[in-house]
């Protein structure tokens, strides 16, 4: 909880050096600063939401690690479901030839499916994550989308979800995976939290600067940047981070909404594929509210002074 720190408040006899009674110091340094004003309704806030979310805590890791991945899950059978345009496409537009198309589209789908399902059950996180990075890299090489701004910044933030599974997954464990430098636990763990922080801001930078502007669009943009300061930051890192989970959910649900457009309606898969990108990021962000900024952080060197 908010407090206010420091030595400087002390002041034996409570007397003026000149004799002449007058204010105390320690009066003087009663007085709340806007920051720790603003900290202690942020506090009071956090404990309500903390009390909120004390029914589903146990479940947020499991929720969070889903919801990451299922956008490669629905990317995985997107491809077999429509594997001949999916073939077309990579040999008619990106001039593949068609054994490599095959068997690109065949090792994304093995790669997408094992990796999801090892994320989940939390096995081999480590290998895993590399997979489903890699098959972020590879797609956007083979689909042409290295230079779209709006997947790029999307992907960012997916592949933050991805390192905080890595994070998650560290908790719970107690060796370093091959080819890594062996560093303490506790240190990888607190790098790739904030790294895994910074990543998944970016989907809503994309937000900020992308769409026709209005009124709600500016109030949302600047309340969402606000909160994505403090991710990044890590100052009242979970309830900001809850604050953006309910902004990107009623703007999946509202804009993303594909099950409303008719089965052939051109715009139908981009919206899919956005609605469950959103997801993911979603579930990085819960698995932030669930572990916690870590030690790079504001929140953390509050604790310490």
């Amino acid at each position: 909880m908010a407090q206010i720190r420091g030595t400087a408040g002390y002041n034996l006899g409570n007397q003026h050096p000149f004799g002449v009674a007058g204010p105390g110091r320690q009066e003087a340094t009663n007085d709340p600063s806007p920051l720790d004003a603003i900290r202690a309704q942020t506090s009071k806030i956090e404990d309500w939401l903390d009390t909120l979310s004390d029914p589903v805590r146990p479940y947020l890791p499991a929720i969070g690690r889903f919801l990451i991945v299922v956008t490669f899950l629905e990317d995985a059978l997107r491809i077999v479901t429509q594997w001949r345009e999916q073939l077309s496409y990579l040999h008619d537009y990106r001039r593949i030839p068609n054994g490599i198309t095959h068997l690109f589209l065949l090792v994304n789908v093995i790669a997408m499916t094992i990796s999801s399902v090892l994320v989940i059950a939390r096995k081999y996180s480590e290998y895993a994550v590399g997979g489903l990075i890699g098959v972020v890299i590879t797609q956007a090489l083979g689909y042409g989308l290295i230079f779209d701004l709006n997947f790029f910044l999307r992907n960012l933030s997916v592949m933050g979800g991805l390192l905080m599974v890595l994070s998650d997954s560290w908790v719970r464990k107690r060796f370093a995976p091959a080819g890594l430098p062996q560093i303490d636990e506790k240190d990888r763990k607190m790098y790739f939290q904030l790294a895994g922080r910074v990543l998944l801001i970016f989907l809503f930078v994309g937000f900020v600067f992308a769409g026709e502007w209005s009124i709600w669009r500016v109030l949302v943009s600047v309340i969402g940047l606000v909160a994505c300061t403090m991710v990044v930051v890590g100052f009242k890192a979970k309830w900001s981070a809850v604050m953006l989970v309910v902004i990107l959910s009623i703007f999946n649900l509202l804009v993303n909404n594909f099950w409303t457009l008719h089965p052939h309606h051109p715009q139908k898969d981009f919206a899919k594929y956005d609605f469950f990108q959103i997801l993911s990021i979603v579930g990085g962000l819960l698995l932030l509210v669930n572990m916690g900024p870590g030690q790079f952080s504001v929140d953390e060197k509050k604790k310490v002074y």
